[in-house]
């Protein structure tokens, strides 16, 4: 096995790892036993506008797989806010990429966690949230959040590992719309877009 080979296993095995220790201390927080995969990544990224002008905001990056994703769409680490909740990985991410604004604090209370970038407008809202481990009533109170900080039309993209939305239809406040499920990932992992209604 030549070195770069070597090197690409042994650090997704340590993500898997350290993802597997981040779920076992707080299941409530992590959604899933392993890391998102490259190519679910992938496809949560390609939403983003690296041309808008505005930053992009990430919730739930875990061990930054979908970060990653981001930055590889060619958006700059300066213009990629990213909360995550656990501590342990909000500390290995800061270590990764250096340069990407990432925030130890809770998704589910944006305008405290933001501090002063609160006020901020994004490009879109790349999800990793956990939501079906949480009550419907804060998991609209979140979507209706997101979509006060992007531009009308701009997505917040959302992946879950249930059949349906996570989050439940209400036509007059916002739309839904399924946009890929993804084989290559553990579990299978389905796509949403959410956008406000006009």
């Amino acid at each position: 096995m030549n070195f770069r080979l070597k090197q690409r296993f042994e650090q997704k095995f340590d993500e898997e790892i350290r993802f597997f220790k981040g779920w076992k201390q707080n299941m409530k927080a992590v959604g899933s036993i392993i890391p998102t995969s490259g190519v679910t990544a992938r496809r949560m990224a390609s939403v983003v506008n690296p041309h808008s002008g505005l930053p992009v905001l990430e919730l739930g990056p875990g061990t930054g797989v979908i970060t990653k994703a981001i930055l590889e769409k060619g958006v700059k680490p300066e213009n990629l806010f990213s909360v995550e909740f656990s501590t342990d990985f909000y500390e290995h991410l800061i270590g990764r990429f250096p340069e990407v604004n990432f925030i130890n604090g809770d998704a589910f209370d944006l305008s405290t966690t933001l501090g002063e970038h609160r006020d901020r407008q994004f490009d879109c809202v790349i999800s990793a949230v956990p939501l079906l481990n949480f009550p419907m009533y804060r998991r609209v109170a979140l979507i209706e959040d997101l979509l006060k900080r992007i531009p009308v039309g701009r997505p917040v993209i959302q992946i879950s590992y249930g059949p349906l939305s996570p989050i439940v239809a209400l036509p007059d406040r916002y739309q839904i719309s399924h946009y890929d499920f993804v084989v290559r990932n553990i579990p299978p992992a389905q796509l949403w877009i959410y956008r406000k209604a006009h």
